[in-house]
């Protein structure tokens, strides 16, 4: 993953949401899109290898870098197809081209690499294709829990997961030795290890944080939070429910410690943080190694990988953090050849080459191979990375929601509960104005908001 796409997680150019045609089911329920509820496939595997040995052309918007090899093998294993790998902008800027294109009509891609987070929007507004019409159900268990679910709305497979972001503990072993602070197992034992690192050296922090949507949605979201009920066009958005109340209330101590940095992530002043040991630990997603080794090269051999810290002890769960699908927008001119293509990239030969680039996988099978299991990181001392990231994979809390127009509340995070951070707002507070700026865009939009 590069730091431009992590830094687009949160980012926010508020994409209207038109509900004229909207009429799909619970986004992001993983239990609905069983082969048992979903129409048989009218496009056949027979059908698929017709559409690249006739070939043709299909425009690819994707800004993920390991792309260009997966594009490069297509390309050379089906030689009648052309695939035009177009970088239309990064997240945000992406989704705003993509629904300008949609509505007029013209200019739509083939292929659209979507986030988890925002495929709700499109899907429920019908730009997308469902992929159940190629067979896509039958796919169940290819992919990991978290983004398996992600791709559904309904029924619906509105893509196919791409990558994945299983959270972990990454932490400088360098600073923790020299303070003799144990890699925390609880948040409890967590904000401990703050006020011990912080209490001998002031200039040291346990992480940064200025405020993150991404991050506080997935902390809720390990908590078994679920602040988001999606029926339809019918959403409910409640953040006093008691997963999001256990991470306030452990968070706020933290914030009022003044024990986190006030520096922003994927800035110049968070790497040099990284690389320096003021900031000693990041709690992030899977795809998190690459970025640390090309961006705090300082570093090198001072970083580990521990399973995220649990709210009780003994406990097992973990959250998804950031990941991408692809998807075949309703107007692609070629879908049959369009959906190969997707296939190729997340479940067949693409998948490798991927990972070879330093992508992190949601197939099962991928994260159970011996050979990704036993990489050893020279970044992180020779540790087994893939070991600890594969079992956090495993062990993401189901039934998970985004809301349908989840790229817009992202970009009030900072303008409500960012407040927390800045202000003296309570973060429990500073959430609820969150809800009810979310509230109202839902009902401004059309939705039915409870």
């Amino acid at each position: 993953m590069t730091t431009t796409r992590r830094r687009t997680l949160l980012a926010g150019a508020a994409l209207a949401v038109s509900l004229a045609a909207a009429g799909c089911g619970s986004a992001g329920d993983p239990g609905t899109g069983s082969t048992q509820d979903t129409a048989a496939a009218s496009v056949s595997d027979a059908d698929l290898q017709k559409a690249l040995d006739e070939g043709g052309t299909i425009t690819v918007w994707a800004w993920e870098p390991t792309l260009d090899k997966v594009v490069t093998d297509f390309q050379a294993e089906y030689p009648k197809v052309k695939v035009d790998l177009v970088n239309a902008g990064t997240g945000n800027d992406q989704y705003t081209a993509l629904q300008n294109a949609i509505k007029a009509g013209s200019g739509v891609p083939d292929v659209a690499q979507i986030e988890y987070y925002a495929l709700p929007q499109f899907a429920l507004a019908k730009s997308l294709t469902d992929l159940n019409s190629f067979g896509a159900a039958e796919l169940d268990g290819t992919f990991t829990p978290g983004p398996w679910g992600s791709v559904h709305a309904g029924s619906g497979v509105y893509g196919l997961p791409m990558d994945s972001g299983p959270m972990a503990l990454f932490y400088n072993k360098d600073v923790f030795d020299k303070h003799g602070i144990e890699v925390p197992a609880t948040w409890d034992e967590y904000v401990a290890a703050a006020e011990k690192l912080h209490a001998a050296d002031p200039g040291a922090y346990i992480t940064s944080d200025t405020g993150d949507a991404g991050f506080t949605t997935s902390m809720i979201w390990q908590a078994g939070g679920k602040p988001y009920t999606v029926d339809g066009t019918t959403v409910g958005i409640d953040f006093t429910e008691p997963g999001t109340r256990k991470f306030t209330e452990t968070w706020q101590k933290l914030i009022d410690g003044k024990l986190v940095a006030p520096v922003t992530g994927w800035t110049d002043a968070w790497y040099k943080g990284l690389g320096d040991g003021t900031i000693a630990t990041l709690v992030i997603g899977a795809w998190m190694p690459a970025n640390l080794e090309s961006g705090v090269k300082a570093a090198h051999g001072k970083w580990r990988v521990a399973p995220m810290p649990q709210w009780e002890a003994g406990g097992q769960a973990t959250a998804e953090n950031g990941g991408s699908s692809l998807a075949v927008p309703e107007a692609s001119g070629n879908k049959a050849l369009a959906y190969a293509f997707v296939k190729y990239a997340t479940v067949d030969e693409g998948v490798q080459a991927r990972l070879d680039g330093g992508a992190f996988p949601a197939t099962t099978a991928h994260l159970k191979d011996p050979a990704f299991l036993n990489k050893e990181f020279g970044y992180f001392g020779g540790q087994k990375v893939n070991e600890v990231l594969a079992e956090s994979a495993a062990q993401v809390v189901p039934g998970w929601s985004y809301l349908p127009f989840q790229v817009y509340a992202n970009s009030i995070f900072n303008d409500t509960a960012g407040q927390a951070y800045t202000s003296g707002v309570k973060l429990q507070d500073a959430l609820k104005n969150w809800q009810d700026a979310s509230v109202k865009y839902g009902e401004e939009q059309g939705f039915t908001m409870r």
